[in-house]
């Protein structure tokens, strides 16, 4: 088990290499800060997530849109903008990203939907 978690992990290690060269957004200060204070840490939390993205058959889109929505129902504004900005970096459209959170209305109800939204539009906005 442990032999396919590290070749899971050396697979991810290299598309992550080729996914930076496409990233256009930097992480936020606080991560950074983060990942300097306890930089154990936020190596396994990287590692974790990288696995856990290897281990299925969805795609990078499909991935970010799926945590985009967790983070707007857990009212989590960083990383509602950050997963927004991840699933456009990885092809998704403005629409895709808000009908992600629009389908969550019965779910996480509409105050909360409502506020993702503009957190979402707020940095499409910057960002345009």
């Amino acid at each position: 088990m442990l032999e396919n978690i590290s070749l899971i992990i050396d697979k991810v290690a290299t598309s992550k290499q080729e996914r930076s060269l496409h990233m256009k957004q930097q992480p936020p200060e606080l991560y950074l800060k983060l990942k300097e204070r306890h930089s154990d840490l936020i190596d396994a939390v990287e590692t974790l997530t990288k696995a856990a993205r290897a281990a299925g058959p969805l795609d990078d889109k499909i991935g970010h849109l799926i945590q985009l929505g967790a983070a707007a129902a857990i009212h989590s504004k960083g990383s509602v903008c950050s997963h927004a900005a991840r699933a456009l970096n990885a092809g998704a459209s403005h629409e895709e990203i808000r009908h992600a959170i629009i389908v969550l209305t019965s779910t996480i109800g509409f105050p909360t939907v409502a506020a993702a939204l503009s957190w979402v539009d707020e940095m499409f906005e910057k960002t345009d």
